[in-house]
């Protein structure tokens, strides 16, 4: 296998590019099926074509002149710049069907030189002696063998001399057709006139298509470029921009010259207008031959990259395709098979259906090309500096998706066959390689861009008032995280649709090279726990000499959501309630920051079965209520309480619980919340007990309980939120400002 897939003695430059690009632009469509365009879609229609056939070749010429800038462009062409963008699976995939293209474009173009023949076989009336479709099918097959021993023999310098001649040749046909005479009285140019029963518009389209798709020849030369990064964009944006001013005056002389009957009756019309009428059948043999030649030298170079980089299954099978010369690195083996498979698709001789499958595959690598140059724009690597600076990302997006809407419009069965053919190599090469490093980091860059923009414009939306679209932002602190989950689990639970969680494991110490690397193995090994979870919470450690100071830090930060945490939770355990002291001992911080205030009391029972929900409501829960059946609703939700049931306990006063039923159920009814009128019990407040004992007697088996509680008297007696025997966990619930249910 080669070293590198670069020509050591590389000499082209951007005249090679632009001559392999035109050679191939200017085929024998333009030669054999303008006219039939021109008659039957107009002047108008086939300028249509022309100009929505560039905007998709034009951005793609933009993009890949972008591309090559931004990194060492070595051989492979477009199948190169592809797969060092996208990643080797998928640049793989493309790139095998890109290869099969170019390779039986080489029998296309050879077959399309044999019809050069026509008017010589009819003028010697050579039929006599011979069928005149099995004497072209021989032409094009001694034209092939040609074509072969120049490859073999002496590669790509030989055939770009060959090329400069056909090119020249191609020119001066063009030249000769538009100094040449109407052929009608009176010529004026109308822009609509077409002949009776015309064909669609699309169909059409389909036809000259193909016309546009020599864009990217120029790109397979890209190992045996002096400098790719100047030559390619200058010699592809050149071929595209001549080929375009080429198209559209053959269609106004084509318009002036022939009445749209004659267009369509006489495929070779315009060596009828030429001021030299042989001067066509010579011009369409030239531009047969170019495009043959183009393609005959760059398809080997895309198949030798493929080998280069182990995309087939057979390593020996790679090694043999990334074979070249030693003294120049030309792609023998590659063109051997190339040559191949040109010449079954020659003996073979209708390739109709081949043809459109081409021009499928060529929309689809225009395609991807596009699409990348506007995911590395939208990404905003900072190591996707390209030098070349005149494309812009709307360009790339327009490109992008008039391809793929082309395909269908164009055919859809071909381009949905095409799609099947394309994702059955990409199965094959993703069994092959393994690696998905370039398409994963494009789309991580995409996606970290997209999450920015979407942070930026929530902070500075308006805010509406957060009493009727409140939303729990919410943040914990802690450092069992590994010997308690309760805490965890509740936060996966409420940022699973309503909300956003950012869970947060407490490390106390100074920030030094230490501790920085222990956060590190925690924040590695939390994210592996919450795999396991289907978790949304986003994670992360902190560095603190207290606890106290960690809490000051982290209630300050505006929160990766891009709105700022509303709710901070703390968890302790039953058993050992010391923690809870460190939430009280910086009460005022969150009552000046505004944040509602969670505390977890985790018993052993955890969270049972996930089958009930229990909330109680007192005459003292005024501004905490709507805030605990909000979370009650919103833990529900998850899948993990999926058989879970909220049951309500209001407790009041013997006197006020009718009016209170009748707001509780209001408030149920109206804020929608799934809980039945029938799980709403209403208990007279005891004079000789207090709540406390009401809720471990009615709620001792239920999986979750929450309770709401007033920091003010917590403080003075803590154990009013700890003791609560063999419960299961409890939440209790304070808010700094009454949430509205609408």
């Amino acid at each position: 296998m080669p070293k590198s897939l670069v020509n050591p003695n590389a000499s082209f430059g951007s005249v090679a590019v632009f001559m392999t690009a035109i050679s191939t632009i200017l085929g024998a469509i333009l030669f054999l099926r303008f006219g039939y365009a021109v008659a039957n879609v107009g002047l108008s229609g086939v300028i249509a074509i022309i100009l929505i056939g560039h905007l998709v070749t034009i951005p793609t010429a933009l993009a890949v002149a972008e591309i090559a800038t931004n990194q060492r462009v070595l051989g492979g062409g477009a199948y190169y710049i592809i797969s060092r963008s996208f990643g080797l699976n998928i640049g793989g995939a493309i790139g095998l069907a890109l290869y099969l293209s170019q390779a039986i474009s080489v029998a296309f173009y050879v077959i399309a030189f044999s019809e050069a023949f026509d008017p010589l076989i009819e003028y010697l009336h050579l039929e006599t002696y011979m069928d005149p479709i099995l004497m072209k099918r021989l032409v094009a097959l001694a034209i092939m063998a040609i074509l072969s021993v120049i490859v073999l023999w002496r590669g790509s310098n030989m055939g770009m001399k060959a090329l400069y001649f056909v090119v020249a040749l191609l020119f001066i046909s063009i030249i000769f057709f538009l100094l040449g005479k109407p052929i009608v009285d009176n010529p004026e140019i109308s822009l609509t006139k077409t002949i009776e029963n015309p064909d669609s518009f699309f169909y059409v389209f389909t036809i000259i298509f193909p016309a546009f798709t020599g864009m990217a020849a120029g790109l397979g030369l890209s190992g045996d470029l002096k400098d790719p990064k100047k030559a390619i964009p200058r010699g592809t944006l050149l071929a595209t921009l001549v080929g375009m001013i080429i198209y559209i005056l053959v269609a106004f002389k084509l318009a002036k010259s022939a009445t749209p009957e004659m267009m369509a009756e006489d495929q070779l019309i315009m060596s009828r207008i030429a001021i030299w009428g042989p001067i066509i059948p010579i011009g369409l043999a030239a531009a047969a031959l170019s495009s043959a030649i183009g393609s005959i030298l760059v398809a080997p170079r895309t198949l030798q990259a493929i080998g280069y980089d182990a995309i087939l299954p057979a390593n020996k099978l790679n090694s043999w395709f990334a074979k070249g010369k030693p003294k120049d690195n030309e792609p023998v083996n590659s063109a051997i098979v190339t040559i191949i498979i040109a010449f079954f698709f020659i003996a073979i001789g209708d390739i109709n259906f081949v043809a459109q499958i081409i021009s499928m595959f060529f929309m689809v690598t225009y395609g991807a090309i596009c699409l990348i140059s506007f995911l590395e724009h939208f990404a905003a690597d900072p190591s996707y500096r390209p030098t070349f600076k005149q494309n812009k990302w709307y360009y790339s997006l327009i490109g992008a998706l008039l391809s793929f809407w082309l395909m269908f419009k164009m055919n859809w069965p071909y381009a949905l066959l095409s799609v099947l053919i394309m994702g059955a190599i990409y199965l094959m090469v993703t069994k092959t390689r393994a690696e998905k490093q370039g398409l994963g980091k494009l789309f991580k860059g995409v996606i970290f861009q997209l999450s920015r923009q979407i942070q930026i414009f929530v902070q500075r939306a308006n805010k509406e008032d957060q009493e009727y679209n409140w939303r729990p932002f919410v943040i914990c602190v802690s450092e069992a995280s590994f010997t308690r989950q309760s805490a965890f689990d509740l936060l996966r639970w409420i940022s699973h649709k309503h909300g956003f969680g950012t869970y947060i494991h407490f490390i106390k110490g100074y920030l030094n090279r230490e501790t920085y690397l222990e956060s590190q193995k925690v924040l590695n090994r939390l994210i592996k726990m919450a795999e396991g979870s289907d978790s949304r919470v986003y994670l992360d450690t902190i560095i603190s000499p207290s606890y106290t100071s960690a809490i000051a830090q982290v209630i300050q930060l505006s929160g990766i959501s891009g709105k700022g945490n509303n709710l901070i939770l703390f968890e302790f355990s039953r058993m050992q309630p010391d923690h809870l002291k460190y939430a009280f001992d910086n009460y005022s911080l969150f009552e000046a920051t505004g944040f509602d205030v969670c505390i977890l009391n985790t018993g052993e029972k955890g969270y049972g079965f996930h089958l009930e929900i229990h909330v109680w409501i007192t005459s003292e829960d005024f501004r905490n209520a709507n805030l605990m059946i909000l979370l009650a609703y919103i833990i529900s939700g998850h899948p993990a309480w999926k058989k879970g049931v909220i049951k309500i306990f209001a407790m009041f006063p013997q006197s006020q619980i009718e009016k209170q039923r009748e707001k509780l159920i209001n408030l149920i009814k109206t804020g929608r919340l799934p809980i039945s009128p029938g799980n709403i019990t209403f208990i007279a407040a005891p004079k000789d007990s207090s709540t406390k004992e009401a809720i471990i007697d009615k709620s001792r088996d239920a999986d979750l309980t929450i309770v709401g509680f007033s920091p003010q008297k917590i403080k003075d007696n803590m154990n009013e939120i700890v003791d609560y025997g063999n419960m299961g966990n409890i939440l209790f619930v304070n808010t700094y400002q009454k949430k509205k249910i609408e």
